[in-house]
């Protein structure tokens, strides 16, 4: 009787364990995957303005700068896709409503590229760059994630 419950509770550490374990590497992949896309985001801000002041004189910047606002949706799209660990899931909740203004942001923007109002000030001076601000703010919370 004695070794039927040793083994139960053996049993029962050894699955509690391995659901610690997962809980871990599931923080430590989220926290990869936020970093990754914290370094686009910042990849963005820093390659969109100078791309949207060519675009006034260039129609191959133009052309890049419509590129680049749609590959940044899809990213947007993917990362908020992710499903977090439940450790994670304040951040992750911070960074999708974060993600949502951005995406409007980069939806008003092309829109006035349609009509031919491309304005480099205001994507300086609009949601997008604050939005990106507040994004890349949270990297602090995520690399604690990671440790």
């Amino acid at each position: 009787m004695k070794k039927m419950i040793a083994i139960a509770l053996l049993s029962i550490l050894t699955l509690s364990g391995c659901s610690l374990l997962g809980e871990v590497n599931s923080s430590l992949e989220y926290a990869g995957n936020a970093t990754e896309y914290v370094n686009t985001v910042k990849e963005f801000a820093n390659e969109v303005p100078a791309l949207a002041q060519d675009a006034v004189t260039n129609t191959e910047a133009r052309q890049s700068l419509e590129k680049e606002l749609q590959q940044m949706k899809t990213n947007i799209e993917e990362f908020n896709a992710i499903e977090p660990p439940q450790i994670a899931e304040t951040i992750h909740e911070k960074i999708v409503a974060s993600n949502q203004q951005l995406s409007e942001g980069i939806e008003l923007y092309l829109n006035n590229i349609e009509k031919g109002q491309l304005d480099p000030k205001v994507l300086e001076e609009s949601e997008i760059m604050q939005t990106i601000d507040q994004i890349t703010g949270l990297v602090d919370q995520i690399e604690k994630l990671g440790n």
